[in-house]
């Protein structure tokens, strides 16, 4: 017996890296949550900011970025790809799927919690053209018909995340304009689709009543990412994981958004 648990724990340690991408800085969010769960696993995060943003881009031109980004992670080894973006998993993810051996996990707008918690049976959704127009998320939408769900297209708010403009006048009207009629509507959940907008809660916080709850998917990506790994791939051994960024655009603003603690690759991929 011994034998045999000496054995499983072998097979269950793979310290191949674990590799995220997005359109840009975003999926950062989800990195963060991934790294506070498992800290000890190697982790490669490519930032696609020279194409940002994917919310609106065709889905074809979606899947061929989705495409480039997943062989990039490949060669670097990846033992599993973490889709931090929620319009390239609602676009591209099923077809990545197919076409690669590679396990998957994607980010979908938590309507789930949100609706099955709300108390007004009122819900509000900011996300990108991109997420809020997939099939994938359109099909989510049709479990919920209990509850109201008002999306909102966050028109211009991943350009100014992606230029550092996190705390600007132009971000403080365009999310009066775009929250402010959830409000009225007597929302009591705001759902983020989009990996870059828990950036924005801060400000959100400032803007929205205290009733407002905010939720994303990060905390439960992390959380599927470690099932994943823990039951069919394999977790890094134990010691402090190493980090590596990659960016095609300006390094700047990702080293800002990880407060200056880790070095930036720049690769024009």
């Amino acid at each position: 017996m011994d034998w045999v648990v000496f054995f499983t724990f072998v097979f269950m340690i793979n310290n191949n890296p674990i590799g995220l991408f997005d359109s840009g800085i975003g999926g950062t969010s989800i990195w963060s949550e991934i790294h506070s769960l498992m800290p000890n696993e190697d982790t490669i995060y490519l930032a696609d900011s020279k194409n940002a943003p994917y919310g609106l881009k065709s889905k074809s031109d979606i899947l061929e970025l989705c495409i480039k980004n997943t062989e990039f992670l490949l060669e670097k080894n990846a033992k599993i790809i973490v889709v931090a973006c929620n319009t390239a998993t609602t676009n591209a993810i099923k077809e990545l799927r197919s076409i690669y051996k590679v396990p998957f996990i994607g980010i979908e707008p938590a309507i789930k919690p949100a609706a099955i918690h709300s108390n007004t049976h009122t819900i509000g959704i900011l996300a990108t053209k991109g997420t809020l127009t997939s099939e994938l998320f359109n099909k989510s939408l049709e479990m919920y018909h209990d509850t109201k769900i008002i999306e909102q297209i966050g028109h211009g708010l991943v350009e100014l995340i992606e230029n550092g403009e996190l705390n600007s006048s132009e971000m403080t009207r365009l999310l009066h304009l775009y929250v402010d009629p959830m409000i009225k509507e007597n929302i009591d959940y705001l759902v983020l689709g989009c990996s870059h907008y828990p950036y924005l809660i801060p400000q959100l916080r400032r803007i929205l009543p205290q009733n407002i709850k905010i939720i994303d998917s990060g905390e439960a990506v992390a959380r599927q990412t470690h099932n994943v790994l823990n039951n069919n791939i394999g977790l890094h051994e134990p010691g402090v994981g190493k980090a590596l960024f990659y960016s095609n655009k300006d390094k700047k603003v990702l080293e800002e958004i990880l407060n200056n603690h880790y070095e930036v690759i720049y690769e024009d991929f």
